[in-house]
């Protein structure tokens, strides 16, 4: 009845080869005469999903999470992660042959300093890392007296016998009807910024930024609509993209060429190499430019600087066309949503349903509004202790049965022509344990503070971050990841620059649209999130503000389990919150939806108070 069409559920771990591909890799650096190698997860674009020709982490430890490096030396090797992967990375990794480090114990480089040998030579693949990157790494290989060593080809490259071959997903043009903006108007914009910085020339190294700059979408990452590629923005005269002429049919090269001068990816060092010859000054991000684009404009004579790429923050700050495509694909996706709880409430109680059928269904759900491009990344469907895993992927091998007595953490998202989505459900199955019950409702809190915080225009995410995380303090527990991430129009689900994180610095803008996640895991026993989209948007107004005031508007539209909340923990505001909330679910998404959905829907959002 259901299928995954854009999801599989193999293992793409192949753990029992990781053996000999370490001794592999250790011979092979010792051959170039080096005493280890760093391996980050990592493309020439700094892309957090990779196509699997750029799968080097994953191939060599087994370890398939979106963040993370290993540095593999002579007698032992470390594989680096955040809070998200503690539990997954335990789980994928040979003990015997990697030590998992939370990097907010031990960074890369302390360890670096503390276990590499004086005199030893460490290598690195300069197109995989960017400059602050490598001047970190070279300073901590200098503290323990030691060199870091560029090295081409990559020496994973070398002994990866069976290497995919880079994608060649088709280029397709994003109608004006869904990006709201000529690209052309895009380049006058993004040429201004170029003046200001004082620049010749903006390199563009992140492909979301190349796409969303050209009015285009690609097929080259899996569930992003990305294609791999390059491009230049002069202060004056054309802008150049390198992209592999395969991807492009006549008619988008035509459209292209209108714009720029479309050249192929060899082209591209070229290109950086006249720039230096003619002694100009190349604008590199410094979040997305490797280290090899600096080497080659100021080996050729050039001089770069390193900062923001102005594209990324126009990118976040959606125009009216991007959030009037936000609110449909919001409510498309809502509906489909909601077809699929009001079928897991009546099937999961039978104790037949897997993690895979789960992600069957709501996949199929999406697809039936015939408007569903991709999912926007794997579907998160953890049942249990699954549940506890952050971001979980079920496979053949962990598939659980969802029990009775449990909860069941469903993190999903779609991708749209006209927006992306993201949202996470947590859904008792049977009684929850009263324990489960108060640590939702103290989630929920905090996830109330965040939907209803009204802030001065300037205030950035790391000053909104503590709202949600409070309820959880004052009960002596907490959660490994951010808050909030920003999310792209038809692009990445994880977006820059802005997020609701204890470290992101940049202001929250009006346009901007982040998720309202915070959560609560309990290793070994059960996981809780509960995220919607939010937008920024101007807030309510006080006369003799110093600032203009900004809040947020609640896009995602799906009931929140109500077997889960402990009303007595709840304040009559976050009451209040809560039952406009679900009478506005009601509204908008039970017209959308069949007879039984809706009198499932009508149900679950019946208001506190009033049962």
């Amino acid at each position: 009845m259901f299928e995954a069409r854009f999801q599989t559920f193999d293992d793409a771990a192949d753990r029992g080869a990781t053996p000999a591909r370490v001794a592999a890799l250790r011979n092979e650096i010792a051959q170039r005469g080096l005493d280890g190698l760093l391996i980050p997860k990592a493309d020439r674009h700094q892309n957090e999903y990779l196509p699997a020709n750029e799968e080097r982490l994953a191939w060599l430890t087994g370890f398939t999470g979106s963040a993370g490096r290993a540095v593999v030396l002579a007698e032992r090797a470390a594989l680096f992660v955040d809070g998200r992967y503690t539990l997954q990375a335990g789980a994928q990794v040979e003990a015997a042959l990697f030590e998992v480090v939370l990097v907010s114990d031990t960074t890369p480089e302390r360890w670096v300093e503390t276990n590499l040998p004086a005199a030893a030579k460490l290598g690195y693949d300069p197109w995989l890392h960017t400059s602050a990157d490598v001047e970190k790494l070279a300073a901590a290989c200098a503290a323990a007296g030691a060199t870091l060593v560029a090295v081409d080809p990559n020496p994973v490259d070398t002994i990866w016998a069976d290497r995919p071959a880079p994608p060649l997903g088709s280029v397709m043009l994003h109608d004006l009807r869904h990006a709201g903006e000529a690209a052309d108007a895009k380049l006058g914009r993004i040429r201004a910024e170029v003046a200001k910085a004082r620049a010749d020339a903006l390199v563009v190294s992140n492909p979301t930024n190349v796409v969303w700059t050209f009015n285009i979408r690609g097929a080259d990452v899996p569930h992003t609509p990305l294609t791999l590629a390059f491009a230049i923005v002069p202060r004056e005269g054309r802008p150049s993209l390198y992209v592999d002429g395969r991807k492009l049919t006549n008619a988008v090269r035509d459209a292209l060429e209108r714009l720029a001068d479309v050249r192929e990816p060899e082209d591209f060092v070229r290109a950086l190499q006249e720039l230096g010859e003619l002694r100009k000054t190349v604008r590199l991000d410094q979040a997305s430019a490797v280290e090899a684009l600096e080497r080659v404009v100021t080996e050729s004579g050039g001089k770069t600087t390193r900062g923001a790429d102005p594209i990324t923050e126009m990118k976040a700050v959606k125009n009216a066309t991007e959030i009037a495509g936000a609110h449909a694909a919001q409510r498309r996706d809502a509906a489909a949503l909601a077809r699929f709880l009001a079928w897991f409430d009546r099937e999961a109680p039978t104790g037949h349903l897997t993690e895979i059928d789960c992600v069957a269904a709501l996949e199929t759900f999406r697809r039936e509004t015939g408007e569903l491009r991709d999912v926007a990344f794997p579907t998160i469907a953890g049942s249990g202790p699954n549940g506890a895993i952050v971001h979980y992927r079920v496979t053949q091998e962990t598939n659980r049965r969802i029990s009775s007595g449990e909860l069941f953490l469903l993190d999903s998202g779609g991708q749209y022509l006209d927006g992306t989505t993201d949202i996470t459900r947590t859904i008792a199955v049977g009684e929850p344990s009263e324990e489960m019950r108060a640590r939702f409702t103290r989630v929920l809190k905090g996830h109330i503070a965040i939907a209803r915080a009204v802030f001065p225009e300037g205030v950035a995410g790391a000053q909104l971050d503590a709202f949600a995380r409070q309820y959880l303090w004052s009960a002596g527990v907490d959660y490994e990841h951010g808050t909030g991430h920003g999310v792209g129009s038809y692009l990445a689900v994880h977006e820059g620059p802005a997020a609701i994180h204890k470290s992101n610095l940049t202001p929250l803008k009006r346009g901007m649209i982040l998720s309202n996640e915070p959560g609560y895991y309990k290793t070994g026993a059960y996981g809780i999130r509960i995220e919607n989209l939010v937008l920024v948007v101007e807030g309510p107004q006080v006369a003799g503000a110093d600032k203009p005031l900004n809040a947020f508007e609640t896009l995602t539209l799906a009931p929140i389990d109500m077997r889960l909340i402990v009303p007595a923990l709840l304040s009559a505001d976050e009451i209040a919150w809560l039952n406009i909330y679900h009478a506005r679910v009601r509204s908008e998404i039970a017209p959308l939806v069949d007879g039984e959905t809706r009198a499932w829907l009508e149900r679950v959002t019946t208001a506190i108070g009033s049962q």
